[in-house]
């Protein structure tokens, strides 16, 4: 049964801001080049973000901020959807003359003040402070490192397809001086004398093949990737709104980022499918913990599986740590007594209300651009009848569905 509270929060996330999220479902890149399948900006900023967490984990011990990392990451993806027509090469020139990269950025948030200034002034300063500030933290680093992972796995798959092709060469070369760069990383380092760390990355990118809605003709068409990063910057912004401890907020954020990759070892079954057989739902779910233990843990370090365990496993639950074991709370539980990071609290109910929102959201836009479907039409109106007059963890879903 989905939660119930006596308060709720203003709510600060609006449709306009989801809205945009999806702008980049429908970025083309490296639209230039003969692609064998298609690469989009969404897919390749969730991947991006996923190789962050990676390369952030061998750096923990230095004592950085997660939540720097996160948001940074957002401020670059919300910046990329307004600079979706500039050519990286020229991009690149422009970051290396700091007096035009400011004035850019002055530019890119003019462009999206109305969007971001409801999320509050704070959080429009961290985003001007992000682009405006040359410290060169360890935070950044990582992202930059992320980013530029990314770029080059998007760019070896095409280089089969245009082995000879415009540019090619050069864009290789260009990417094998930036690899040298982060050399410094630890992760980096580990990427290129491990392959199972290399296979991980790679399984994670597979989700960017996988299309969610399958049976249903859609558009945009939203990867399995695409919605988990969707999932992850709601959750997160949300998560910020009612006042979350650090851990929480991370804890929340990852665990959209994560919550789908079983899916990689089974695919994107509906909810119609896991519902027609009694038990089936169940059956699936062990399946899943069963391959994620063949398949998927052991390809990062030993250490690391139990944060990826909660990230993947009853994500959809409500959890605290105490004296070193999990126990359930729900989400109104952790706000009244155990939101601190001692806890290392998680709001499963968030991220289930989340992964619903995103889910009417693809529908929303698939009937806004004129597809006709009983399946979207059915699927839009259940998920507001479910939401319906229903806070969790402060946050009044039954408002955010009224904005649309």
């Amino acid at each position: 049964m989905i939660g119930q509270s006596d308060y709720s929060v203003t709510i600060m996330i609006h449709k306009t801001f989801i809205l945009k999220l999806y702008n980049a479902a429908n970025m083309q890149r490296w639209n230039d080049k003969i692609r064998p399948v298609e690469l989009r900006e969404l897919d390749k900023q969730a991947h991006k973000m996923m190789i962050a967490w990676f390369l952030g984990k061998f750096e923990e011990e230095q004592g950085f901020d997660w939540l720097e990392i996160i948001e940074g990451g957002i401020f670059e993806f919300l910046q990329r959807i307004v600079l979706t027509d500039l050519k990286p090469q020229v991009f690149n020139r422009i970051k290396e003359d700091q007096a035009r990269y400011n004035e850019l950025n002055k530019w890119v948030f003019n462009q999206l003040e109305p969007v971001i200034s409801p999320l509050g002034g704070e959080f429009c300063d961290r985003f001007r402070n992000h682009f405006s500030s040359t410290d060169d933290t360890i935070s950044k680093k990582v992202l930059s490192a992320a980013h530029f992972y990314a770029t080059r796995w998007e760019f070896d798959i095409i280089e089969r397809a245009n082995p000879h092709g415009y540019e090619i060469s050069k864009i290789k070369n260009f990417l094998q001086g930036r690899q040298e760069k982060y050399y410094e990383l630890k992760g980096i380092q580990q990427l290129a004398l491990y392959q199972r760390y290399r296979n991980f990355i790679d399984l994670c990118g597979q989700l960017r093949f996988q299309v969610r809605w399958n049976y249903v003709n859609m558009n945009p068409r939203i990867s399995v990737l695409g919605h988990m990063l969707n999932v992850a910057i709601l959750s997160y912004l949300l998560s910020q709104e009612i006042g979350s401890c650090p851990k929480r907020c991370s804890n929340n954020y990852f665990t959209g980022l994560f919550h789908d990759l079983p899916e990689v070892l089974t695919r994107d079954i509906i909810s119609p499918v896991k519902r027609s057989i009694e038990g089936l739902d169940k059956l699936i779910k062990e399946y899943e913990k069963e391959q994620m233990e063949k398949e998927v843990y052991g390809l990062i370090p030993d250490n690391w599986r139990q944060e990826m365990k909660m990230f993947t496993e009853d994500e959809f639950s409500s959890t605290i740590t105490i004296d070193g074991k999990t126990v359930s709370a729900s989400s109104d539980e952790i706000s009244d007594r155990y939101n601190s990071d001692s806890f290392n609290p998680r709001d499963g109910e968030l991220l289930k209300a989340v992964d619903e929102l995103s889910a009417f959201t693809e529908a929303y836009l698939a009937l806004e651009n004129g597809l006709k479907s009983i399946e979207l039409t059915e699927a839009k109106a259940s998920i507001i009848g479910k939401y319906k007059n229903c806070v969790i963890a402060g946050i009044d879903f039954d408002r955010i569905y009224a904005g649309f």
